[in-house]
């Protein structure tokens, strides 16, 4: 596990209505999505190709009843998720899950970082294996951070997975968008959320298609919402934000229109 410490590893939705979310991702992003096979819990797995990319899963009745909302999770390996657990709060952040095994899987918890944006910690129980491919079909293209505070968000992120600064960029009255690299290799980035984007601070996805503009159509044509239009970035990407049938956030990037 060791080198995939600090990785995007598996990325993970909960929502309302796995049926739905299973035709509306399975039609614009390309996946094949099957049932996990895993005893006594309704866990689907989405695949590119033969890779398996992302979880989909039905929000616990208990989240729900808190007010959560459906959403994307991202996983981030550690080697030892309770070390890591313990470090995470002595730094600010919130343990919202205890660290719990997965039974042939590995083990994980649910935490969020000191402004509240929820993610994963992730110890495999099988060695080997791939971390995600970046721009890849299919794959999460990048792992976008939307905080208060950009220097204290990289800060805190070095600390717990030594993170390390890549490329910034000047946004103007957006400030600074920093982009962060594990192993010398960009992974995301992190920028000021506006104050006039709902909701919290967050993680926000990108999953990579071939051909922006039809799977903004078939986004709509499922249900789904884009928000806003196609945006180029450096490095000649194109990217668009959109909101699923049920209301959970992800972006969609290609390197075509």
């Amino acid at each position: 596990m060791s080198d995939f410490r600090g990785r995007f590893v598996w990325h993970e939705l909960m929502t309302s209505d796995t049926r739905a979310a299973t035709a509306f991702y399975a039609d614009v992003i390309g996946w094949t999505i099957e049932d996990s096979g895993m005893p006594g819990i309704d866990y689907l797995i989405a695949s590119a190709g033969k890779d398996m990319v992302a979880g989909i899963m039905t929000m616990p009745p208990h989240a729900a009843a808190g007010g959560a909302k459906p959403a994307w999770l991202g996983y981030i390996a550690v080697d030892e998720v309770d070390v890591a657990a313990v470090h995470l709060s002595a730094h600010g952040g919130t343990l919202h899950r205890a660290p719990e095994d997965i039974p042939g899987v590995g083990r994980f918890a649910v935490v969020s970082d000191p402004h509240g944006a929820v993610f994963c910690l992730f110890h495999s129980d099988t060695p080997g294996g791939e971390a995600v491919k970046l721009m890849a079909p299919g794959h999460v293209g990048w792992n976008e951070l939307m905080c208060a505070d950009v220097e204290e968000a990289m800060a805190f992120y070095h600390r717990l997975f030594h993170w390390q600064k890549d490329t910034a960029m000047d946004m103007g009255p957006l400030g600074t968008y920093q982009m962060f690299a594990v192993g010398g290799n960009a992974i995301g980035g992190m920028m000021r959320k506006p104050p006039e984007m709902p909701g919290p601070h967050r993680w926000q996805y990108y999953f990579t298609v071939e051909g922006l503009d039809a799977a903004g159509e078939r986004v709509k044509a499922g249900g789904g919402q884009v928000l806003d239009q196609p945006m180029e970035v450096p490095g000649g990407a194109w990217i668009i934000p959109c909101v699923d049938p049920q209301g959970a956030s992800f972006s969609l990037v290609s390197m075509t229109r």
